[in-house]
């Protein structure tokens, strides 16, 4: 069974919703038609919509209990999901595939029709505050009869309560299932889909998907098939991928997913956040993942969870890159050789020699950025707010160091050749953050920040506009995710 991708319309009319199936055709098997979000008058004609859009539907009007946004009472909907059905079509192309009806839902009347009219029933569950445990006893529960589906949807409190999915999936095979674990911690549920064995993953527009409205945690259909090639994943599938917190921006996938599709790997990577590193290692345990990338907040975290780590790693004392092997995590750190490419390339230079340098921050990056600074020859200072953190980390290079607020901005000034701001402080969403907001640039700073996105932070745009050399941290990103790939998969990136 392949898992089937579903474009869900929440326009207000019928011509946006069929622009949109226009628009995404090539990277989907079928639309689910959200009545409930169309016009009053626009419902109306919605019996149409299958023809229309040439492609097998789903009906549904989903009332907001559940999500949606239908509010009237359940005769008028009842009411509704009737007129879709009306007036069928020999041609079964022209009636809908497909009508979700929730478990509570009890109208045998609608339901007779449907199996008349050949229209697959979803008999679906949606919690929207918590997580499902008991999931096989559930779906027994919600199919009626065999040729029922039976989906549960659920919004889990942590990655947790997605592994316990995984693991209660296994007793669903052979069943036509969907299953969904929404919202950020959801999102591997809807990649890996084929390997949960879901009959159908969910995607949505590529607006919708960005905007602040995509509380489910659903992907574009372009996304979900070009980036993470979900029509390819299948059970011989290697599964890598990238952990942390809150993990809003991470081009990681695109670098890493790109070299497997150049050099015809069958390989996955995906993004998957967690509240601790331990309920990540449990998740890639379950789910079978070989690799991850680790970033903000568990580089320092993880290395108690691992049975050996490299030389480097250990000096440092933070480790970006994990792998599985023979049951045992090995630890590796990427992020130091990566950051002395990115930086000499920047500078146009082969060491640090005689520059004098400031690094904003204490945390897992500054620890693999001030071992290349020390590697390169810098003389450096550790600026943090936490000053024991700071003293800690200056005091393993012999570097100086300082509280991070204005009143050492005279130092930070004596060590500006280059400052280094290795902090999350700027990154999306909350882009209005600035470190250094006390310090002046005179314009002679060389200024690189480990921030990606947005592509230039608000310190990065005060620098530039006193005449600052300046550089983000993609390149950073990027060097660092070649010696990984490397790790994972034993052959070198062509990018």
């Amino acid at each position: 069974m392949k898992t089937k991708i579903c474009l869900v319309l929440t326009a207000q009319t019928l011509k946006e919703d069929l622009a949109l199936v226009e628009l995404y055709r090539p990277w989907i098997d079928l639309a689910e038609l959200r009545v409930d979000c169309l016009n009053p008058e626009e419902r109306l004609h919605f019996r149409k919509f299958p023809e229309l859009s040439n492609i097998p539907c789903i009906l549904t009007i989903r009332r907001k209990s559940d999500g949606g946004k239908y509010v009237e009472g359940e005769g008028a909907r009842t009411a509704l999901l009737a007129r879709g059905l009306a007036f069928a079509e020999t041609d079964p192309r022209k009636n809908f595939s497909f009508i979700d009806l929730e478990e509570d839902l009890q109208v045998p009347s609608i339901e007779e029709a449907a199996r008349a009219f050949g229209t697959r029933i979803i008999r679906s569950m949606h919690n929207m505050t918590g997580p499902e445990t008991d999931i096989q006893a559930h779906v027994k529960r919600l199919r009626k009869t065999r040729d029922e589906i039976a989906k549960i949807a659920f919004m889990p409190r942590s990655l947790s309560e997605v592994t316990n999915l995984f693991r209660e999936a296994k007793g669903c095979t052979g069943e036509d299932v969907i299953l969904i674990a929404m919202g950020a911690f959801g999102m591997p549920s809807r990649i890996l889909a084929p390997i949960l064995g879901s009959f159908i993953t969910f995607t949505t527009s590529e607006d919708m998907a960005r905007s602040g409205q995509n509380t489910l945690g659903q992907i574009d259909p372009v996304t979900i098939n070009e980036i993470y090639r979900i029509r390819e994943i299948g059970p011989k599938t290697r599964i890598f991928g990238i952990t942390g917190n809150p993990l809003a921006a991470t081009s990681s996938p695109h670098i890493h997913n790109k070299g497997y599709r150049d050099q015809g790997l069958d390989a996955v990577y995906l993004p998957i956040r967690a509240e601790t590193v331990e309920e990540a290692l449990e998740f890639a345990e379950e789910v079978g993942i070989e690799g991850l990338s680790v970033t903000y907040p568990f580089k320092e975290s993880v290395l108690p969870n691992l049975a050996q780590i490299s030389s480097q790693t250990g000096e440092i004392g933070a480790c970006n890159t994990i792998l599985r092997e023979n049951g045992d995590w090995r630890g590796f750190n990427t992020d130091a050789p990566g950051f002395s490419r990115a930086l000499l390339e920047f500078l146009g230079c082969e060491n640090l020699k005689k520059k004098r340098v400031s690094i904003i921050g204490a945390g897992g990056a500054a620890r693999a950025i001030a071992h290349a600074v020390h590697a390169l020859e810098g003389r450096a200072c550790i600026f943090n707010r936490t000053t024991d953190k700071a003293r800690e980390l200056a005091h393993q290079y012999n570097f100086k160091w300082a509280t991070l607020d204005a009143g050492n901005r005279i130092l930070l000034e004596s060590y500006s050749d280059i400052i280094i701001q290795t902090t999350n402080l700027g990154m999306s969403p909350d882009t209005e953050h600035d470190p250094i907001d006390f310090y002046s640039f005179s314009g002679h700073e060389a200024v690189y920040d480990v921030i990606y996105h947005p592509e230039t932070t608000r310190m990065l745009k005060r620098a530039q506009k006193a005449g600052c050399r300046i550089c983000n941290g993609y390149s950073m990103l990027k060097y660092q995710a070649y010696l990984q790939y490397k790790l994972f998969t034993g052959m070198e990136y062509e990018g």
